[in-house]
């Protein structure tokens, strides 16, 4: 039975891809080098180390691993905190459905603590998560299931009650291997993600309630 559902940020939570896609293009002309959309398309749902360590190797960037995230950490938060950024539709009254059938809801993301904080601070809904899990917190980003593992027990629910929401291939493939049930969310502006090991897919947020995500173990 389904106990909690946790949700990832981008591309969830807000439709932040667009802008991260900006910010982070900004920084690749900056240091001269280029990004094609199929390869950027493989970075979401990748923690921000790993995409700079890649990128770092490839382009033999001078800086540091630590010294180029922080770039980009900085750049989204300029963003966030000018912006006037919605939630993406449908997420609030999913939230109430939970909330209103005792479902214990969780944020993990591949994000920084800070940039999650300041979206569910932003949004005002910050109450509605019991535990929020930054990438920052594990040693190993997703496909990895360390981070959903780890989300799992700060809640103190075994793994198979928890549902995920997300928005990339990576993030499906770190879900399933957490051995949870997965809704995979089409967002269009995630890029061409292949969510198909996902237990269900939807094009809107506001497709699921509880009585779904219900069903959704119901069916075995």
């Amino acid at each position: 039975m389904v106990e909690a559902v946790i949700f990832d940020m981008d591309g969830v939570i807000i439709d932040s891809e667009p802008f991260h896609k900006k910010v982070n293009y900004e920084i690749y002309k900056k240091l001269g080098f280029h990004v094609s959309e199929e390869e950027y398309g493989t970075f979401i749902g990748v923690s921000n180390k790993l995409m700079w360590a890649y990128l770092k190797d490839k382009h033999s960037l001078s800086q540091q691993v630590d010294e180029l995230v922080q770039m980009q950490r900085n750049g989204n938060m300029e963003y966030l905190l000018t912006s006037d950024e919605k939630p993406i539709a449908g997420l609030i009254p999913l939230l109430q459905s939970l909330e209103e059938n005792g479902i214990t809801m969780a944020v993990a993301s591949s994000s920084p603590i800070n940039s999650i904080e300041l979206v569910l601070e932003k949004f005002g809904i910050k109450d509605y998560f019991k535990v929020v899990v930054s990438g920052d917190f594990v040693t190993k980003g997703k496909p990895d299931p360390e981070i959903f593992l780890h989300t799992s027990r700060l809640l103190g629910i075994h793994p198979g009650n928890c549902a995920v929401i997300e928005d990339s291939t990576h993030g499906v493939k770190a879900a399933k291997a957490a051995e949870m049930k997965c809704i995979g969310f089409q967002n269009l502006n995630s890029g061409n993600q292949d969510l198909s090991a996902a237990d269900m897919k939807v094009d809107s947020l506001e497709e699921l309630d509880f009585n779904v995500i219900k069903r959704l173990y119901e069916a075995g």
